[in-house]
């Protein structure tokens, strides 16, 4: 695994973007220099982030978001396992 993140990266399952395997290193997001840790979707290209809105869900229990836009930085929290031959 490299220590560059993905561009785009998602936290639901159904996502084409979702990648297990990266969540469970652990991902840290600066959005407008500000740390978050509610991020469900982020993409570093196009400049956005998806945050939830309060605790409402939508009509398949899923948690409703808002897109936000402005700078994105991402970082992995753990380092990246040494590669085996």
């Amino acid at each position: 695994m490299s220590d560059t993140p993905p561009d785009r990266l998602c936290t639901n399952p159904r996502s084409p973007f979702y990648n297990e395997a990266l969540l469970e290193r652990g991902i840290g997001v600066r959005f407008n220099g500000t740390e978050r840790t509610n991020v469900e979707e982020y993409c570093i290209s196009e400049g956005w982030v998806r945050l939830p809105v309060g605790k409402s869900l939508d009509r398949r229990g899923n948690a409703m978001t808002m897109k936000a836009k402005g700078k994105v930085e991402v970082w992995f929290l753990d380092a990246a396992a040494p590669a085996q031959d």
